[in-house]
């Protein structure tokens, strides 16, 4: 009797509804991000949730966002504590729940004390539940080259001796990397003296913080509370007070660095990389990432707003995002291509040289592309000849191939290293979902990357003197509205000249709208109907 229950129990157990049983083994995971903007916040999370896990965020109350950069720090942490109980893993921003943003930590006026004291709260939220693995995230104070680098997101009262500042400090870091010859010795003095001692003293102590929460998050490394730390250098230089304050860090996590610890270029793009890192971990998988170049400079490309070649940040991308490195296509779980400028220059997405027109380098790598396509690999592609949007001659030709709806993963979003960071999370998250998700999160991207920050939005800012209203392309205010409208209707057009509401499951895109959160421009939301 008792044999013929357990032979009915199992059977139940074995037919249980697919749905149903994804109800049963789906896991939680809570995620702080770093501030309120569309891609770090709801795109990132949906991401997450296309592949089946539940993603807790924040009250977006709570988060910092462009008027408000300092957020709610305390609040944040009260809310982690208590809902990491419900979690099986935590992905959280340390620039949140210190600072209140990644803009605020670049700004703030707080003391020593208080940004060590918001830092130790993350042993509270660890002892909330020690079951779940805690990955931290945090950037590296970013050194502007110029005013016009900084996006009105630093301190004014520094902006008039940005240069300079940057000039000084780049040398300082040159002398105790390779020294100087007495010319540049000379020179670097000189910048000194141009620069105010107030000011320079207030800015070097403002990173004086910074500086002691990245080593008090590496101790709560060493001491357990975090089991995963990643501290990226926000718009950094190969010589730079940012790249010395890195590699002292990298000195002081001592034998974590590289495994639980690491340092890398970009930042934006780091919480999707450990939202991805904790999705491997709980499914106990670790994806085969090969990477393919295109032609020229290639895997040497040294980014704009990077220090280092595109090959080793990616290296260590695929590290920390828990997958593995290989070197054949064969057993690849994701075939990572990289689009580079045969010169390895990165330039902008709204410059008028963005073409639609392919270049030799450009009909090589969609031909590379073609034929993994057609070999039936999962091919991803971080799009980094232009920052801040799409190349317009490769997503013409992907379109012109019918090899837009057939990737598992795309990103031109940002800086080179945000791109090529955001795609290959998305490639690795793409084998644990349908082709309907992985077809979501491209939607997202090919809206956003190519035909927003590519086209649609210097078409707007070209009319925006047309809108009698006050504003600029910085600060939209009155003509915000109307801009929105503008928007919207160019982006419906191109949605459907190319076709994006024909892919499988995706009709809903044909109604997308685009917003723009943040009063200006530079980046938009991707509003869609209820689906």
């Amino acid at each position: 009797m008792f044999k013929k229950i357990l032979c009915l129990f199992l059977l139940c157990f074995i037919f249980l509804p697919a749905n149903v049983w994804a109800e049963k083994t789906a896991k939680t995971i809570l995620f702080i991000p770093h501030d309120n903007r569309p891609i770090s916040f709801e795109q990132t999370a949906d991401n997450i949730r296309y592949l089946g896990y539940e993603v807790l965020t924040p009250p977006e109350k709570y988060l910092g966002n462009r008027t408000d950069p300092e957020g709610s720090p305390d609040k944040l942490a009260e809310w982690a504590a208590e809902n990491i109980k419900q979690a099986d893993a935590a992905v959280i921003s340390s620039d949140a729940l210190i600072y209140g943003s990644l803009v605020a930590s670049r700004k703030h006026d707080l003391s020593e004390k208080i940004v060590l004291k918001r830092a130790a709260k993350i042993d509270k939220i660890h002892k909330a539940n020690t079951k779940a693995d805690i990955y931290v995230f945090g950037s590296i104070m970013r050194t502007p080259h110029t005013a016009a680098d900084s996006g009105g997101q630093d301190d004014d009262k520094f902006i008039n001796y940005v240069e300079k500042i940057s000039a000084y400090t780049a040398l300082a870091d040159k002398q105790e990397q390779d020294g100087l010859d007495s010319n540049k010795k000379t020179l670097m003095e000189i910048y000194k003296r141009q620069i105010p001692p107030q000011i320079l003293s207030d800015w070097l102590s403002r990173r004086q913080a910074n500086f002691k929460a990245s080593r008090q998050l590496i101790n709560l490394l060493k001491d357990g509370d975090i089991q995963y730390l990643v501290l990226g250098c926000d718009d950094n230089a190969k010589y730079s007070q940012t790249h010395k304050e890195r590699r002292i860090l990298d000195t002081y996590a001592g034998s974590l660095n590289g495994k639980s610890y690491y340092s890398v270029s970009g930042i934006d793009e780091i919480g999707y990389i450990l939202l991805t890192r904790a999705v491997n971990h709980l499914e106990g998988k670790v994806p085969f990432v090969n990477v393919h170049y295109a032609d020229g400079v290639g895997e040497n490309t040294i980014p704009a707003a990077s220090n280092e070649p595109i090959k080793n940040t990616i290296a260590a991308q695929i590290r920390i995002a828990g997958g593995m490195q290989v070197r054949s296509d064969e057993h690849a779980d994701l075939v990572f291509m990289v689009n580079t400028a045969n010169d390895g220059a990165t330039g902008a997405a709204n410059d008028p040289n963005n073409v639609y027109t392919a270049n030799e380098n450009v009909q090589n790598f969609l031909q590379m592309v073609q034929t993994a396509v057609n070999d039936h690999k999962p091919v991803g592609i971080g799009d980094i000849v232009f920052g801040n949007g799409a190349d317009n001659s490769l997503m013409y030709g992907l379109y012109q191939r019918r090899l837009l709806d057939k990737l598992n993963a795309y990103s031109g979003w940002n800086t080179p290293t945000n791109s090529t960071g955001y795609a290959l999370a998305m490639g690795m998250g793409a084998i644990y979902t349908d082709r309907v998700n992985i077809l979501k999160m491209l939607e997202v991207r090919y809206l956003d990357d190519w035909l927003y920050q590519a086209n649609v939005r210097q078409y707007v800012a070209n009319r925006l003197d047309s809108i009698l209203s006050d504003g600029e392309y910085n600060e939209l205010d009155g003509k915000k509205f109307r801009a929105e409208q503008m928007a919207t209707a160019e982006l419906r057009r191109l949605i459907k000249l190319y076709g994006l509401d024909k892919f499988e499951g995706q009709s809903y895109v044909a109604d997308a709208a685009i917003e723009f959160p943040w009063n200006r421009m530079y980046e938009a939301a991707i509003v869609f109907p209820e689906k």
